[in-house]
């Protein structure tokens, strides 16, 4: 394909942050250009968004149903090749169906849907139609967790014993839903967060960063939740044990009311013969741990050749310079797109799939359901459907 990929967006207008970091990974390599959209529920507001980010009128649209059958009408050279959906979780569903009916390949923010019953009849909708069907799990492609994954992968510290997560923010210490702050609104609202206000939001991070950094699935867990601020219908904190393959153990911490922390993320997994340890407020640096040793630090950068390849491949400044968080959205959406210009060309070709897949949105979803079910249970260990 001698050509940018054509992306169209649903959700992410004015007041949406995460739809102007979406496009700024999507666009960043120059493969990806936005062509169309539905930014808001209020047609109004979403034309006007539009046209402020200067695209074409007649490819701004009223309704995501509106959008896809449209495009499905132009010819392939001018229509979008995929859509890009960035609503609150309850919006997730319907605009990912009715591109899939109408052949586009998605990328959904994470998670994946609202209920378990959408997952799965989303899970079906793909394995049906064999279209390229991506999440934003986006820490999991910084570099040097990148580097972890190859390091475990190598056995360069052994089999896997325990695997550390915690997510600390502290930005829902207040009630700002009372406020009337829209991040905060709908993610503490049962109707539009779903069933998990702080683990659906950023314990799934964890979950997914803990199967993708160690190669294991984790199978139960029990869990407590909480809801620390008074009159909070959702839990803003959660604390979960779980089991992984091979008898791995792991804890994940997650906690929205942790009083000045903002995205806290840290990362720890120790085998046999050692360890690794990576935080977000140093996301350009992995620890390396060996018992009587000194510790070693491995630092990000392209002319860094101790890395592993796929780390480098995944890297575009030199050493000593920031690269990170709309980096590691870029990483996810240069996979992706690989995967639609391969399926453009050919649908019946083996793709690479190196990028969260539909699968790994199930399993998000079930890790939220099993959560949840330990800890209202009592917190008694509960197994993940897979």
């Amino acid at each position: 394909m001698d050509r940018k990929l054509k992306m169209g967006m649903v959700g992410g207008g004015s007041g949406a942050f995460i739809g102007g970091i979406h496009r700024m990974g999507a666009q960043l390599d120059g493969q990806i250009e936005l062509v169309c959209g539905v930014f808001s529920s209020n047609s109004e507001q979403s034309i006007s968004f539009g046209k402020e980010i200067y695209l074409d009128e007649d490819r701004l649209y009223k309704t995501f149903d509106e959008m896809m059958a449209c495009e499905a009408r132009l010819p392939i050279e001018q229509r979008m090749d995929f859509v890009s959906i960035v609503t609150q979780n309850n919006l997730h569903f319907a605009p990912a169906m009715s591109a899939l009916n109408h052949g586009f390949p998605v990328v959904i923010d994470k998670p994946l849907c609202f209920t378990m019953d959408e997952a799965r009849e989303l899970r079906s909708k793909v394995k049906a139609t064999g279209l390229p069907f991506g999440l934003t799990y986006t820490y999991a492609y910084y570099p040097m967790l990148i580097q972890a994954k190859a390091m475990v992968k190598n056995l360069e510290i052994g089999k896997i014993r325990k695997v550390m997560v915690e997510y600390p923010q502290g930005w829902l210490s207040d009630k700002l839903e009372s406020t009337g702050q829209k991040q905060a609104s709908w993610r503490s609202d049962p109707q539009k967060a779903g069933i998990s206000n702080c683990f659906g939001d950023i314990g799934t991070h964890c979950g997914h960063l803990a199967e993708y950094v160690s190669g294991l699935k984790i199978t139960e867990v029990l869990a407590g939740l909480n809801a620390f601020v008074q009159g909070r219908t959702l839990d803003d904190d959660a604390d979960v044990l779980f089991k992984m393959e091979q008898e791995a153990k792991g804890v994940i911490s997650s906690s929205q009311v942790a009083q000045g922390d903002e995205n806290n993320l840290k990362f720890r997994i120790y085998g046999e013969e050692g360890a690794l340890e990576w935080s977000n407020t140093d996301h350009n640096t992995l620890l390396v741990k060996k018992q009587g040793k000194p510790i070693q630090i491995f630092r990000s950068g392209v002319d860094n050749a101790f890395l592993h390849e796929e780390t480098r491949l995944n890297m575009r400044t030199p050493s000593g310079h920031p690269e990170g968080y709309i980096e590691a959205f870029a990483n996810i959406y240069r996979y992706f797109s690989d995967d639609v210009k391969h399926f453009t060309i050919d649908p019946t070709t083996n793709r690479s799939c190196k990028y969260p897949n539909i699968d790994d949105g199930f399993k998000g979803m079930a890790l939220v359901d099993a959560v949840v079910a330990s800890s209202v249970d009592g917190n008694v260990w509960k197994k993940i459907e897979e």
